[in-house]
């Protein structure tokens, strides 16, 4: 069950993708955290940000859209508030999501957080609902130029979160590993419009991307080395399995933690059993 994502060794390959899972206290009298393989945070940023206006997250029959805006509370009051208080309640692998307006403040974010026991940070150079911004990881240029630098700063596992809004995904991993990146995760939602009445931006996630995913992450893991970490539309044990045969090391449970908290941990028993049976998930086939 245990994998390798550069220097940090996850007890199973089954975490939470950041922005489904708050800052991991919500839901800890919901689910057991310490099964959990590594819990990614939502974004920090170095000021707090109150995100888009609300509301900002709409359930369709096929997946949802959000609209968050990177809403969170800053790096200082995230530090002393949520992840100290988060380390308390559990012993998983915390890995802390981070993002920024410009390379300065990510800097200053990914030295803040040297000096903390956490197991890896994830930059988000993908998220699409920030009105006017542009997404990085867009060019595989910007791409490089920029988790180049930061991984000279620091010696944390280094995972960068791509978005799937690009011409060729393998171009953009790629890049990332030429960086020095230790491994890339995908995919990010796509950006939708909808109407609530009023006219919202969002990113649409769910399972209705899943296939859109699983094509990318399969293109990605055969391009690149470093490990590749599978979201989207992740419902269940079956669609975690279908990552994991497109070549993905881990895989995060994101959309399915608003309609069942339990999911992740459902995967995961579910995954220990198969492999109790000594079942090859490269053979497993869905019942269909």
């Amino acid at each position: 069950m245990s994998v390798l994502i550069g220097k940090l060794k996850l007890k199973n390959p089954v975490m939470v993708a950041s922005g489904t899972f708050g800052y991991g206290l919500e839901f800890k009298d919901l689910v057991d955290l310490d099964k959990i393989g590594a819990i990614v945070t939502k974004t920090i940023t170095l000021k707090p940000r109150l995100g888009n206006p609300q509301p900002r997250i709409f359930e369709l029959h096929y997946g949802m859209i959000n609209s968050i805006g990177l809403q969170n509370v800053g790096l200082e009051i995230f530090l002393k508030d949520k992840l100290a208080e988060l380390k308390k309640i559990t012993k998983t692998h915390i890995i802390v999501s981070v993002g920024g307006n410009t390379e300065k403040e990510l800097l200053e974010i990914i030295e803040t957080l040297n000096s903390e026991k956490i197991a890896a940070v994830e930059l988000n150079l993908s998220c699409p609902n920030i009105i006017g911004k542009k997404i990085i990881s867009q060019s595989a240029k910007q791409t490089y130029k920029l988790v180049s630098t930061i991984r000279k700063r620091t010696n944390l596992t280094l995972i960068t979160k791509l978005s799937p809004n690009v011409t060729d995904i393998t171009k953009i991993a790629k890049s990332c590993e030429d960086a020095g990146c230790d491994a890339v995760s995908l995919i990010n939602s796509f950006p939708v419009l909808f109407f609530s009445p009023s006219l919202v931006f969002g990113g649409l996630s769910g399972p209705c991307i899943k296939h859109i995913a699983l094509r990318m992450v399969y293109l990605a893991c055969q391009t690149v080395r470093i490990p590749v970490i599978g979201m989207g539309g992740i419902m269940d044990v079956n669609d975690a399995l279908e990552f994991f045969r497109a070549g993905a090391k881990a895989v995060a449970v994101g959309c399915a933690n608003f309609a069942n908290p339990q999911t992740t941990i459902e995967i995961i028993e579910e995954i220990s059993r198969i492999n109790a049976m000594n079942v090859n998930t490269n053979k497993y086939e869905r019942n269909l």
